[in-house]
């Protein structure tokens, strides 16, 4: 019996035997959906969201502001050219349950809009949520005159008792172990009464690109929003009290989750598509078209979309992911397979994600033979010859994907629960083998095409 059949939750990872060539429709953006479910809801009339993200954060969110009063109906938009939702915004009430999942944006982004309801909402999650920093949050909404319940843990489960408005005014918050604490305090802000000024005062703020996404979808809705990038004060946010507008918004493809498909590029040597990739975006994962080049490729960005083609060999990096820092797994995943070592950085508050990813990563491909230390903020990635092996993925949907792609080089790779991947990327197995089966080339890779740490993987 094979350990596959033993344990039916190991998803044996597909081999590629050729160059990729294949052109993938990658769902919408996770931090696009529930950002603009937020302020939909917070908006003074009702809104479109065209080619929402239906996934396991994405419904988790839908479902807690429906909890709270806000009508979501899914169907099909005005003129019928696709899926949308309506959101229909109400007075926001208590009492309500919101199960969070582990489901970041949900966690931090909802307790500012409890604070508006009428009445009690109590939050609840997965246990890993239980460990993932909120105290940023809880601390900032009690000093802008919320009331919570959280027993001192700075952390899930807890209550909010909303009072159906909040004051709101100048807080200082240390947002350094997630930039959400800052998103969850300005999409809200404009229901304030006084708006708000969020200042950090931690260390350096990671993955600022999703504090660039909260201001300009903000501003898009008709908040007055002041920021550093347009010469305000270094880490000082302002948001005017102020109506929203309903809007009809197109959501864009996840580009983080278009990361494991162009990797498979990269890694093979093929040539992938991903249709509708925008010409300007502020999502993190845009910035894989310089990171992948960097790695070993090339890319041509057009109006239709992003294609990417590589040469088969990937290159090890020296890079700081500081601001794009859920991209860290499938870039790890590919310095494992890389010609030369990898330094990662600027990532240490990657402990505190979904798991712990440095450890996780670190732990995983080394038990593939993987050579993988960890520093105080980042990973050092030396690469050796892999072999097969069961990839633990610790709930976290980026460590599934991370594995995928080394299973293209690597064969005997089973994954444990690919499902996890639902989170941000519904049907991803069927994604994958799809984009394999699409693969013309029934020649198996040329030996040494994957870099020498991998010249006979398995060996």
């Amino acid at each position: 019996m094979t350990e596959s059949s033993a344990h039916p939750a190991l998803w044996p990872a597909p081999h590629a035997t050729g160059a990729v060539d294949a052109t993938v429709t990658v769902p919408g953006s996770k931090s696009v959906t529930n950002r603009a479910l937020v302020l939909a809801a917070l908006s003074s009339e009702p809104g479109w969201l065209r080619r929402p993200l239906r996934s396991r954060d994405t419904l988790l969110m839908a479902e807690a502001l429906r909890a709270m009063g806000v009508g979501i109906e899914e169907g099909v938009g005005p003129d019928g050219s696709g899926e949308a939702w309506r959101v229909i915004p109400a007075g926001l009430h208590g009492p309500a349950t919101v199960d969070v999942g582990n489901a970041g944006t949900v966690m931090r982004f909802l307790p500012p809009v409890a604070s508006l309801a009428d009445g009690p909402v109590h939050f609840d999650g997965d246990p890993r949520s239980y460990e993932r920093p909120l105290h940023g949050v809880i601390d900032a909404l009690r000093t802008l005159g919320a009331r919570i319940d959280d027993e001192a843990r700075g952390a899930l489960p807890l209550t909010v008792h909303g009072a159906g408005a909040l004051d709101g005014g100048p807080v200082a918050i240390d947002a350094s172990s997630s930039s959400q604490f800052v998103s969850a305090l300005l999409l809200s802000a404009p229901r304030f009464n006084q708006g708000v000024e969020v200042r950090h005062t931690g260390r350096a703020l990671p993955s600022m690109p999703h504090i660039r996404m909260t201001v300009d979808m903000l501003r898009a809705v008709g908040a007055q929003v002041d920021e550093p990038e347009t010469g305000g004060e270094p880490d000082v946010w302002r948001v005017s009290p102020s109506a929203l507008l309903g809007r009809d918004l197109t959501v864009e493809p996840d580009l983080s989750n278009a990361q494991p498909f162009l990797a498979a590029a990269l890694v093979t040597g093929g040539r992938v598509t991903v249709p509708d990739w925008p010409l300007r975006t502020t999502q993190p994962g845009d910035a894989l078209r310089e990171i992948f080049t960097a790695m070993g490729g090339s890319c041509e960005l057009t109006e239709s979309g992003l294609t990417f083609t590589g040469s088969g060999r990937v290159h090890g990096i020296d890079v700081d992911l500081g601001e794009v820092g859920e991209l860290t797994p499938g870039i790890a995943a590919l310095a494992a397979l890389a010609d030369s070592p990898s330094t990662l950085s600027g990532v240490a508050h990657l402990r505190l994600h979904e798991t712990d990813r440095l450890a996780a990563l670190t732990k995983e491909i080394n038990n593939l033979g993987g050579d993988v230390t960890e520093t105080a903020d980042g990973l050092v990635i030396r690469p050796r010859p892999l072999h097969g092996g069961v990839f633990q993925t610790y709930d976290d949907h980026r460590m599934a994907t991370a594995a995928a792609v080394i299973g293209l080089a690597v064969p005997g790779i089973e994954v444990e629960n690919i499902g996890t991947t639902a989170k941000t990327l519904p049907d991803f197995p069927d994604l994958w083998t799809g984009m394999l089966d699409a693969d013309p080339d029934t020649v198996g890779v040329t030996p040494g095409a994957l870099g020498a740490p991998t010249e006979r993987p398995g060996a």
